[in-house]
Parts: structure tokens; sequence; C-alpha cells
């Protein structure tokens, strides 16, 4: 296997499309890529790396780079999103799903939207038929916006304007003034669905004719039924949380900040284990205290009642010999009072 992974290609071409204009290449270009390639596969490479060359950087902008990927009938059971995959799409900082069948819609709200290195975080819908081939369920829309993805609202469909030719060809979108009649009602859909959460705002032009300012978006998007915050938001807030979300892929179970260990200093904490020493010291003492207390009190108590006991023991003793002290002169005075009768009498 033989690599070549600099093959330089011509620069895109302006093309003039009615009143707008459009960078793609011309027919010319296209055949002189199709021969360099057809050389360099007659000369044995297998791998070849097509490149361009750009020459100015402009600052404060950042550059990312995005992969769409169709899933149709073909692709419901594999379409390359497989953990043998990773390194390919380990170039790309945001994935892009466009469902056509109710069971990839399916397979995009429940599975790819889960934290993974493989997660998709944008759902992009094909407004612009005529009909959608599947339903949007609340339970499938809810937990896709919960597991973190969002829903794309490109505002081309809304003016008409030509799409990207690869979903063009694959009959995903539509261009004209039916194609602009379909997305008005399945924006509307989408938007009564999702109530007006995890939206997205993109623009999907393919000629510099069909680009809009930002705030002429906004109010334009406002006809869907939106505030003016929430459709101010999707193409800042909620685009800026989904590029720091697209981030989680290159991490562990999509963990965005390092953990720290942060350890206690012994010297602030010294007082505060001193200070709840003495206080359990004195919790402590306090219970002893009161058990010395009640037991001198009950020894008090105990002593009242063994002299009351010995008095009222005592007490029976006192009156039998007050009682014989008081009877002992009666006798001894009715005794000789007796005697002088007789004496008397004699």
């Amino acid at each position: 296997m033989y690599f070549d992974l600099n093959v330089p290609v011509p620069p895109l071409a302006s093309v003039r499309k009615g009143k707008a204009k459009e960078d793609t290449f011309l027919p010319s270009q296209l055949e002189e890529i199709e021969s360099r390639i057809d050389l360099l596969v007659h000369l044995g490479y297998t791998v070849i790396g097509l490149s361009q060359t750009v020459h100015k950087r402009r600052d404060g902008i950042l550059y990312l780079k995005r992969l769409n990927i169709i899933l149709d009938e073909d692709s419901e059971k594999g379409f390359g999103l497989i953990n043998a995959s990773i390194p390919l799409f380990d170039t790309y900082d945001i994935i892009a799903l466009i469902p056509t069948t109710h069971a990839t819609f399916s397979l995009a709200c429940l599975t790819h939207s889960q934290p993974s290195p493989l997660t998709a975080h944008v759902i992009a819908l094909p407004l612009t038929l005529p009909r959608l081939a599947f339903h949007m369920k609340h339970t499938l829309v809810r937990t896709a916006i919960k597991n973190g993805s969002v829903f794309e609202i490109n505002y081309v469909g809304a003016l008409g304007g030509n799409h990207d030719s690869v979903s063009t060809d694959a009959g995903v979108m539509e261009s004209g003034a039916s194609a602009k009649r379909n997305w008005w009602a399945a924006s509307r859909e989408l938007v009564r669905v999702t109530k007006g959460k995890g939206l997205l705002l993109s623009g999907g032009v393919a000629s510099s004719g069909d680009l809009r300012a930002p705030r002429d978006i906004g109010n334009l998007i406002t006809m869907l039924g939106l505030p003016q915050d929430a459709a101010h938001a999707m193409a800042t807030t909620n685009a800026k949380s989904l590029v720091l979300r697209a981030q989680t892929r290159k991490t562990y179970r999509a963990v965005f900040s390092e953990p720290r260990l942060i350890t206690p200093q012994v010297h602030e904490t010294e007082p505060e284990i001193a200070t709840g020493k003495a206080s359990m010291k004195a919790n402590s003492e306090q219970p002893s205290t009161q058990i010395t207390g009640e037991s001198e009190n009950a020894a008090t108590v105990g002593s009242k009642k063994r002299i009351r006991e010995d008095c009222s023991v005592a007490s029976p003793d006192n009156k039998t010999n007050q009682m014989e002290s008081n009877s002992g002169p009666s006798e001894k005075q009715t005794g000789l009072k007796k005697k002088k009768r007789k004496k008397n009498q004699d």
C-alpha cells in the first residue's frame, strides 16, 4: 500500500447562477483532477490526499471541521459509526446526522446522542422535503435534547436557495418555491415539538447571494412562533454550548473538566479541633456534676428519712416511759390514801 498525501487541487472558481455566485469546480478542473487520480492509481498509489493551500489567515476567527452523515435505508444497520472508525472521526470537530427514515431517526435520538467518542451532537432534518418520512415523537426529541443534542434549522430553505450538491443529489434537500413552502411547515412543527428548546440556527448556504446577517435571520425566525430572545439564543448561546459539548468526544465518558484534589491545611483546622475537644470535655463534665449533685441530694434525703425512721421507732418507748412515769405517782397516792383510811378506821 503506497501513500501520496499531498496531491494539490486547483482552487474553487466562482460561477454566476442567476443573480448569485457559487464557488465550485469548473468542468475542466474536474477533468484535470480525475486524470491525475487515474495516473496515480496506474502508478500504484492506493491512498491519495487532496490538498488545498490557504495563504491568508484571519485573526479572531475559529475554524471548525464538520462531517455530515446521511442515514438512509442502506445505512440503518451500519454506516461507519463504530469503534473501529474512531480514529477517522477524531479529525472532525462536529458530527451531524441527517436521518431519512423512522429507524434512523430513532437511532439518532436514542443511541447516537449518548456520550461516546462517536456522539453526534447535531441532528439536521430534511425540512425542505414535501413530507418527512417519520413522525417527530415527543419522547424521542426530549431524549435527544436531554442527552445534549440539538436540532438544526438551516435558513437557506426559507429563502428557497441552493443547498450543497451532495445533499441535493442524495434527495435530502430541495430548492425552489415548493421547498420554501415545505420548510416553513416543517420548521413550525419542529418548533412546536421541541417547545423552542435545543434548536440551532445555521446557514447551509451554497452561494454567497443567499447569505444573511445574524440579526436579519433572528427576525425571520421569530415568524415561526419563537420569542426574540429564543431566536437570538439559537445562533449564540445554543451554538456555543454545542461547540463545548462537542469537545467531550475526546474525553473520558464526556467529562469536560479535569478533576483536582484539594488537601485541607492542618494549621487552619487545629484550633477548630481544639475548641471541639474542649466543648466535648465540658459537655462530658456537665453530666458528672449533675450526677454528683443528684447523689448528694439523694444522700441527704436518705439521712433525713433515717432520722425520721429512728424517731418513729423510738417514739413508742418514750410513750410507754411517759405512761409509766405518769402512772407511777398516781398508784402511790392511791395506796397512801388507803392506808390512811385503814388507820383512821382502827
